[in-house]
């Protein structure tokens, strides 16, 4: 929107009248001046900073994922940011083994120069972050940045927001909630050029995060376990489904190395497609949401099926996006909110 408005000025105020045309009845509520300086001002007291895609600090591979967050909080040491990175994730009730195995991965794995990227939960989350060499991990929080959760984390987070790196898209002073939890760990893989699942029972939030690697197309790698443990009933179930069986740090290493793109890129701003809109009509507004089913579409299709240009089609989604009538899904795909 700020490229094609010409600004982000002008693309805020554009927003209402964008989600009016959505379809949207009620005024769209945008962040006051005041409470983004606020926010900016609680930040800075707890020691942390807000950073945009291409700035130090957020990481490149996460800026190109559907839905980056478009500004994260960090606390530490941001150049980790820029850093090769492996997620490690898993079950909260964790058996001695199983924590045994993931900071021996984490040890392991860190040495050979990637940095360790975990949740910050109990268990598999923080045995890879207190094994990870010289503190270089990354957690990331579903809450503020200065937000201790689980309490008994204080200090492996204080210490992670030292000498490490804390990341969080949420304001700070925000208690986590339970949909807080998906979003942060679609962070999680975002960040990650790959993500080994150790331990994870078959509702578990690891296997969110293995989903969200595939989407995003990140390498997934599970740790085989009993099966008569339930807790590695879900890693299994990963193996079964095509994720590579990981039984040492070299099997991801030797991947990564076969598959090497460095995590700094150049970042490409979109081509500015000038300032305004594209004309539309009611007819084809109605036309687009007519084609539109809870099944995601690929925009592509969308527009062959509804014969309208392609910035028309665009412009639409995004009306129908703000007033929260469509949903874009990973790969490029939108259904009907």
């Amino acid at each position: 929107m700020v490229n094609r408005f010409g600004g982000a000025g002008a693309a805020l105020e554009a927003l209402p009248d964008l989600s009016r045309r959505g379809g949207l009845s009620r005024p769209l509520r945008i962040c006051s001046e005041e409470i983004a300086d606020q926010d900016l001002e609680n930040a800075k007291g707890c020691g942390a900073q807000f950073v945009v895609p291409g700035e130090t600090g957020y990481p490149p591979l996460l800026r190109h994922i559907d839905g980056a967050p478009p500004l994260l909080c960090i606390k530490g040491d941001a150049t980790l940011a820029d850093m090769d990175a492996v997620a490690i994730v898993g079950a909260r009730n964790a058996s001695a083994i199983g924590r045994k195995f993931a900071r021996q991965l984490a040890a392991q794995i860190g040495e050979a120069g990637y940095l360790i990227v975990s949740g910050l939960a109990r268990g598999i989350d923080t045995a890879a972050h207190e094994a990870a060499p010289q503190c270089r991990t990354l957690a990331a929080l579903a809450g503020g940045i200065d937000y201790v959760y689980p309490p008994e984390n204080d200090a492996l987070q204080r210490l992670i927001g030292e000498k490490g790196l804390l990341v969080s898209e949420m304001a700070p002073g925000t208690v986590p909630k339970a949909e807080h939890f998906p979003r942060r760990n679609r962070i999680i893989s975002g960040i990650s050029r790959a993500v080994i699942i150790v331990e994870a029972a078959m509702r578990s939030g690891s296997l969110i995060t293995a989903r969200l690697a595939g989407e995003q197309g990140r390498d997934v790698f599970a740790v085989p376990g009993s099966p008569l443990d339930p807790r590695c009933e879900g890693a299994n179930k990963l193996i079964k489904d095509g994720a590579s069986l990981l039984t040492s740090a070299s099997d991801v290493l030797t991947s990564l190395s076969e598959t090497y793109v460095p995590a700094r890129e150049q970042f490409l701003e979109p081509e500015s497609e000038g300032p305004g809109v594209p004309d539309m009509t009611d007819d084809e507004r109605k036309l687009l949401l007519s084609l539109l089913s809870p099944s995601p579409i690929d925009i592509d299709d969308l527009i062959r099926e509804s014969g309208l240009p392609a910035a028309v089609v665009t412009a639409i989604i995004l009306e129908l996006e703000l007033a929260g009538r469509a949903m874009r899904h990973a790969g490029g795909s939108v259904s009907r909110a």
